[in-house]
Formats: C-alpha cells, sequence, structure tokens
C-alpha cells in the first residue's frame, strides 16, 4: 500500500467511471462482465492506494464499496420484481388487458388511450417490465383487429409504461435507488409521493406526445409471418417436403429462383434444426428438405401436380429420424406463430438445440428475429436473449398452450374468455397490501417489498425456482457497480469537482438544474437508467449545496431525466422488449425518443422553476 496525492485518486476514479460509461454504451463486453471489472478495478485500486480518513482507516475499503451489494433499495428492487412475477404468473393482471380488448369495439383511437392510459397507470405501482409483458399481445391483437401494423403500437406502449414509473416512489427501480444514494450521502430520502406533482407533470405531456405525435414518426412494417408472404395477389402460405425421387432432389437456384419452382416464391429452407434464407446461390436441395413458400392456390397446385413434394414436413424419406415421424409439428393443421423470448426466461443463454426446442413445445422454430433483424446462418447455434422473436410453426393447440409458458410470450391474444385463476385476487391483495404500507409510510418500502415477496411465496403464487427466475443478474451487478463508483466520487471529491465546474459554467439555478436534466437524459439512452441515477445523484447533490438549494430538488431532476429513456433501445429494458414484436430499427428510437426527451427537457426546464420557487 502507497500514500499517495488524494487529486491522483480522484482523476483515476473520473477516469474509471468515464471507461466504464464508453464500456455500457457500446456493449462490446457483457454488461454483467464491465459491472464485475469496474468493482475489481475500485477494489484493487484503493487497495493498494488507500484513502485515509481522519482515523487514518480506508475510507473506501472492500467493506464500503461491496455493501452497494446490501443496498436496501437494491433488496426493493429485487423484492418488487418478485410481486411483479407473481402478478404475471397469477394473470392478476389479465382481466385489466382483456377489459381492453372488450372496450375496443370499432374505434381504434379509444382503444389506443384506454391501453395506454391503464399502462401509465398500472406502471406507477408495479415494475415496468410485467406490465409490458402482458399488454404486448393486446397491442398485437388491437394492431391485428383494426388492419394496422404492430409497429405503430409497440414502441408507445413501452414509452407510456416509462412515464407511469415516473410519478412515484415505486414506479421505476431508477428513483428507489436515487432515494437510497440520498441515505449514503446523509440526506433525507424521497416519500412515497414526494415528485408526483412534477411526475404527472411530466407523464401527461409525453402521453399527448404518445398518442398525438409518435404514431406519424413510426414506420409500417410487416410481422416476421408477414415477410413470408408476397406483398401482392392472393398468396398462400405453405411447407413443402422434398421426397427422394422429387424432382428437386440436388436441383440448384439460378439467380435465387429454383427452376421447378418458377411460379413459387422459396423465402426459407429448414434442413433439420438449421434454416437457410435468400439468396440460394449454389444451395442443392435435398430429400427431406422443407420449403416454406409463397404462392397462389393455382402454383401450389401445380407444384405438387408435378410431383415436386408434399405437404407438411413428414421427414419418412430419413430412416434414422423415424421417430420424428410422430412430432406433432408434423401433422395436422399447421399455422405460423410468433413467440418472444420474456426478460426471466430460463431459455435466455441457451439455443434451440441445447432447449430441444420441437420436443419441449411440439412446435418447429422457422427463424430467430433479434432487434428487427432476422438471423441467417446456424440459427439454432445462436443463444437466445430477452426480446427475441422466434418464428415457428405447430399446431393451433399447440401453440395456444403457450400461453401458459413465462418462459416465451405468444405474440397473438385471441379474444376467448381467459380462464380464471385462483391466485389473481390474492396476488393482487398483496401488491395493494405492498403500496399502502409504503404510500402511507406505515414500514419503509424495503420491509414492505419484502414482505409482499415473501408472501407471494409464501400463500402459493409463486414458487421459490419462479421468484428467483424474476430476479435480473444484471441489475444486481450493475447497481452495486455503480453505487460502489458513486461512493469512490463522492468520497475523493470527483462529484465536488465535476459540480464545480457545471456551476461555473451555467452559474443560475434554474440553468443549472436544466443543463442536469439535459446531460443525464441524454446519456441514460445509452447507458442503463439505473447506472446514470447512481453515478449522478452524488453530482445532484454537490451542485445544491454549491447553491445553497435543497439537495431534493436536483435529486428529483436526476430521477426525471434518468427515466428519460426514449431515444434508443438500449436505454430501457421494456424498450428492447417491444423493439422485436414492434420490428424496429436503432434509428426508430432515435427519430421518435429524441424530440420526446426534449420535450420533457423543455417542460421540466419552465415548469422545475416556478414548482420549487428558484
Amino acid at each position: 500500500m502507497f500514500a499517495i496525492d488524494p487529486s491522483f485518486l480522484m482523476w483515476a476514479t473520473l477516469l474509471l467511471g468515464a471507461a466504464v460509461i464508453v464500456l455500457y454504451a457500446v456493449e462490446r463486453i457483457p454488461l454483467e462482465l464491465t459491472s464485475l471489472g469496474l468493482i475489481l478495478s475500485l477494489l484493487v485500486l484503493f487497495h493498494v492506494f488507500p484513502l485515509r480518513g481522519a482515523d487514518g482507516e480506508n475510507i473506501l475499503g472492500a467493506g464500503r464499496l461491496l455493501e452497494g451489494f446490501a443496498n436496501p433499495a437494491l433488496i426493493a428492487v429485487l423484492a418488487l420484481l418478485v410481486v411483479g412475477q407473481g402478478m404475471v404468473r397469477t394473470g392478476a393482471l389479465d382481466r385489466a388487458a382483456q377489459l381492453v380488448l372488450r372496450l375496443s369495439g370499432g374505434n381504434l383511437v379509444a382503444s389506443v388511450v384506454v391501453t395506454l392510459v391503464l399502462v401509465l397507470g398500472i406502471s406507477a405501482f408495479l415494475n415496468n417490465t410485467p406490465v409490458v409483458v402482458i399488454f404486448i399481445p393486446i397491442m398485437q391483437a388491437l394492431s391485428e383487429r383494426f388492419g394496422r401494423s404492430a409497429s405503430r403500437f409497440m414502441m408507445p406502449l413501452s414509452f407510456a409504461a416509462i412515464l407511469g414509473g415516473m410519478t412515484t416512489l415505486i414506479g421505476s427501480s431508477t428513483n428507489l435507488l436515487v432515494s437510497s444514494s440520498l441515505i449514503e450521502l446523509g440526506e433525507q430520502p424521497f416519500s412515497f409521493f414526494t415528485f408526483t406533482i412534477p411526475g404527472v407533470m411530466l407523464a401527461a405531456v409525453g402521453l399527448v406526445y404518445v398518442l398525438v405525435i409518435a404514431p406519424r414518426l413510426l414506420p409500417e412494417r410487416a410481422t416476421l409471418a408477414g415477410k413470408l408472404v408476397a406483398e401482392s395477389g392472393k398468396q398462400f402460405i405453405a411447407q413443402i417436403t422434398v421426397p427422394a425421387d422429387s424432382k428437386l432432389v440436388g436441383e440448384k437456384a439460378v439467380a435465387g429462383l429454383f427452376p421447378t419452382l418458377r411460379d413459387v416464391t422459396v423465402r426459407m429452407i429448414q434442413r433439420g434444426e438449421h434454416a437457410e434464407l435468400p439468396p440460394f446461390d449454389d444451395f442443392a436441395l435435398r430429400a427431406g428438405d422443407v420449403l416454406i413458400v409463397a404462392a397462389t392456390r393455382k402454383a401450389l397446385t401445380g407444384v405438387f401436380a408435378l410431383g415436386a413434394g408434399v405437404l407438411q414436413p413428414e421427414l419418412r424419406t430419413n430412416p434414422r429420424r423415424r421417430e420424428e415421424k410422430k412430432g406433432p409439428w408434423t401433422s395436422g393443421d399447421q399455422i405460423l406463430a410468433e413467440l418472444m423470448v420474456t426478460p426471466a426466461s430460463r431459455l435466455i443463454g441457451q439455443t434451440l438445440e441445447q432447449i430441444g426446442f420441437r420436443y419441449r413445445y411440439h412446435c418447429l422454430a422457422l427463424g430467430v428475429q433479434r432487434r428487427s433483424r432476422m438471423i441467417r446462418a446456424r440459427m439454432t447455434e445462436i443463444p437466445l436473449e430477452a426480446g427475441d422473436v422466434l418464428l415457428v410453426q405447430g399446431r393451433q393447440e399447440d401453440v395456444q398452450a403457450l400461453r401458459a409458458n413465462r418462459d416465451i410470450l405468444p405474440m397473438e391474444w385471441l379474444t376467448t374468455e381467459l380462464p380464471a385463476r385462483e391466485q389473481a385476487r390474492l396476488a393482487g391483495l398483496i401488491l395493494l397490501s405492498v403500496v399502502g404500507l409504503a404510500a402511507f409510510g406505515i414500514v419503509p418500502i424495503v420491509i414492505a417489498a419484502v414482505l409482499g415477496a415473501t408472501a407471494m411465496i409464501g400463500l402459493g403464487a409463486l414458487n421459490i425456482r419462479q421468484a428467483a427466475r424474476a430476479i435480473d443478474r444484471r441489475i444486481v451487478l450493475l447497481v452495486g457497480a455503480a453505487l460502489a463508483l458513486g461512493a469512490a466520487m463522492q468520497e475523493t471529491g470527483a462529484a465536488a469537482y465535476l459540480a464545480g465546474g457545471i456551476i461555473d459554467l451555467f452559474q443560475e439555478p434554474a440553468w443549472v438544474l436544466s443543463a442536469l436534466f439535459l446531460v443525464v437524459a441524454l446519456l441514460t439512452n445509452v447507458l442503463s437508467n439505473n447506472a446514470c441515477a447512481v453515478l449522478f445523484t452524488p453530482i445532484a447533490v454537490s451542485l445544491a449545496k454549491g447553491l445553497g438549494i435543497d439537495p431534493m430538488v436536483f435529486a428529483v431532476t436526476v430521477v426525471f431525466a434518468a427515466n428519460c429513456s426514449f431515444a434508443s433501445p438500449i436505454g430501457y429494458q421494456t424498450n428492447l422488449m417491444v423493439m422485436g414484436p414492434g420490428h424496429y430499427r436503432f434509428v426508430d428510437f432515435a427519430r421518435v425518443g429524441l424530440p420526446l426527451t426534449l420535450l420533457l427537457w423543455v417542460t421540466f426546464s419552465i415548469f422545475a422553476p416556478i414548482y420549487y420557487g428558484l
């Protein structure tokens, strides 16, 4: 251990902060690994070069840097995730979602308004992720009912959930983390409704934008299944299996077309567990290949008259795969469907072959879409991620059965009555109890959240395994690392140094407040909102003290700005979740989300100085 000038530790901390911001933004290294690397770097730095306090002890020893993992706000966030999972699993929100479909009638505008207002209201008291999981199929159903592309609905759904999370203490994990950071900095934490009035103001302005402006900026894009069908003419999707005696055996594509299938558009070729997408240059067909084609009824009739193939993938030509002859994906009335991998899915990190997808779910995976891109090569060797959309083929009853599965979410929602779930009412009462205990200050939020999670498990709404699946390891590592960096910035003077620079630049409190909002709002779109919140809270407190203003005002600014994760899909998990179902590209979020971020910045910059008397 060496004695060192404290300014060296300040600059080293700032350098680490800048490096981790870049690594989080580019995503070349997994977020978890970046977080662990940051923690290790801080532990080594302050062990080799300890920061001594008045008593000679190392202020930033291992105990201080790692105490973020026992942070009450982090525990509360994880417990609320378990409560939210209980609400999802028991179907407690399904009746509200089903009500939207019943009330939709023939008015598209009314249906969308009711849905988004409901999502905004629920998100004020429940973690945004399960809310969006529940309402993605609802938006899909509305788009199909009114003949519109789902791309016009999915992004507004995510934005409404984020806006709702701004209004109460438990609406977002960001809010809880800022409140906890205030406690660590020796300041007064938030109460349940501390920022509800300005939050409702911002949410109202944002909702008007989402309802009126956003739909005009969003694209119309076809679904995965729709892309397999030609745009013009009345075409049918069909599946052709190439038997051993077919004329197609050994045939190669010429300019992307197979000569025998000149009137048929081949969209995909399935060979065993592997899918081949156009162009099919130098690709020779084999017996047992399954072709997904789009063609008119007349063209299909001609294909089968020529003996080129047979309907349905019977795979009877391969004696070593005789067991597949009896697979449910080879017989009966087959349909195409889209399934989304949910955030807490057990499938994350596994390939289709490792999962044994067709045997487990009785459906054949035909394609994987990730962030609006169709993955072309070696589909079954790609580990699945949350938000991936699978295009599958299976019997109607097998696809419908997947609605009860929480690992994958069918993107279609039929309007039949949902089955009553005996634990749904119990889960709803638990959530209301958590909200009531926290809102009225009967117990701290962390106690109310842990009590709710325990009740969900103890009363049978969830079992231990299901509760564990609700906990996101990325949140744990990211928050722990961000709190460690925040502590280092506070103790080394890095936060005060940055705050002093901002004050010198803008002078007036109202301008400083506005600048802080804009900087955090822009950065939260390239970092995690949780990381932004924890990193900027010490800076916000230092700014407030430097200006002689109540730190609560600047902390609230961080809350709202860190929640403005609208301009990129990586800023917030719900954006990633809707990216596949909405078939968005990265630029779509920038085109629609950046104006919303700037609108909220202007609104806050005008409203906050008046409301807080600056």
